[in-house]
């Protein structure tokens, strides 16, 4: 592998088709390294809520660009492109290959691609505005005039996330330009071959279901509360995710707990259908693979072999 053009692998594809394991199995059999394209699991405290690798499944292979950051602090696509262009190359030179994982489809396809993040500076005025109007309308007031503006890049947001649709207004506003047509791709990106997991919807969102039950019994309850008591606000940033607005929500006294655990599973297969917005199952780049297949890893591995 040349340290200035390094072959990639990608594994790519919505929440809970397997892509950790995947991932760890091929790392194993190719002598790789993983590096990570999930916006949440880069965050500190964050471990059962995000679905993040285990302890234990972090130290059978080397892992990157997990539990950089506080859940007080922003992480941009920018943010993302530096740390993980350093990863796969520093991974390269060092005769591994490099392993790209997560269901984040713009950090995907901006690595892949090679985009250029538009340099957009913050309107502070602006955004102060907009939050003013979050405050009293919901986030989803916001959502709404994102949709009329830029139903593409609408499509690709939760709109409960008031700080990436407030982004994505704010980048209209300086730039007059859908935030979707932004950033261009500059032909700088790590090609690589991309492998989608995938299944039929309706044994996904099963999964899912099983996956957040599982996750109740491993603590998911208890993170929330220790998120709480650290000062962060559960639904708020970086905590909009399934799960932990839920759990806010019930510890406010707004919801039983059943009913937060089943608003956590409606969340997310309305996560997944926002994922298969960047993965779509007509997209060229992507070898999709079904996920509950027996001969997955071996298949994966006939796969990777094009570029190892």
């Amino acid at each position: 592998m040349s340290s200035n053009n390094p072959s990639v692998l990608y594994i790519v594809g919505p929440t809970a088709t397997g892509k950790t394991q995947l991932a760890i199995s091929l790392a194993h059999q190719l002598g790789g390294e993983i590096v990570n394209a999930d916006s949440r699991q880069v965050y500190k405290y964050m471990d059962i809520g995000t679905a993040k690798p285990t302890r234990e499944e972090r130290a059978q292979v080397p892992h990157h660009l997990f539990d950089l950051i506080t859940p007080a602090e922003n992480f941009s696509l920018g943010r993302f492109l530096t740390l993980a262009t350093a990863a796969v190359h520093d991974i390269s030179r060092r005769k591994s290959l490099p392993i790209v994982v997560g269901g984040t489809g713009q950090y995907v396809w901006a690595l892949r691609d090679g985009w250029e993040v538009p340099a957009v500076p913050p309107d502070n005025e602006y955004r102060t505005e907009l939050e003013r109007v979050a405050a009293a309308q919901g986030a989803q007031a916001l959502y709404h005039r994102l949709q009329s503006i830029d139903p593409k890049r609408a499509a690709e947001l939760d709109p409960r996330n008031a700080r990436r649709v407030i982004r994505a207004l704010e980048i209209n506003h300086v730039t007059g330009k859908r935030p979707s047509e932004l950033p261009a791709v500059s032909g700088q990106g790590l090609e690589g071959l991309v492998i989608g997991l995938t299944m039929g919807r309706s044994l996904l969102y099963e999964r899912i279901d099983r996956r957040v039950d599982q996750m109740m019994e491993n603590g998911f309850l208890e993170e929330a509360k220790n998120l709480a008591a650290m000062g962060y606000t559960l639904g708020e940033g970086c905590l909009a995710c399934p799960g932990y607005k839920e759990l806010g929500q019930y510890l406010g006294g707004e919801m039983s707990l059943a009913d937060a655990i089943q608003r956590t599973k409606f969340q997310t297969h309305r996560l997944v259908r926002r994922q298969y917005t960047w993965f779509k199952p007509s997209d060229s780049r992507i070898s999709w693979l079904d996920g509950l297949e027996s001969e997955l890893s071996s298949i994966a591995l006939n796969l990777a072999a094009q570029i190892t």
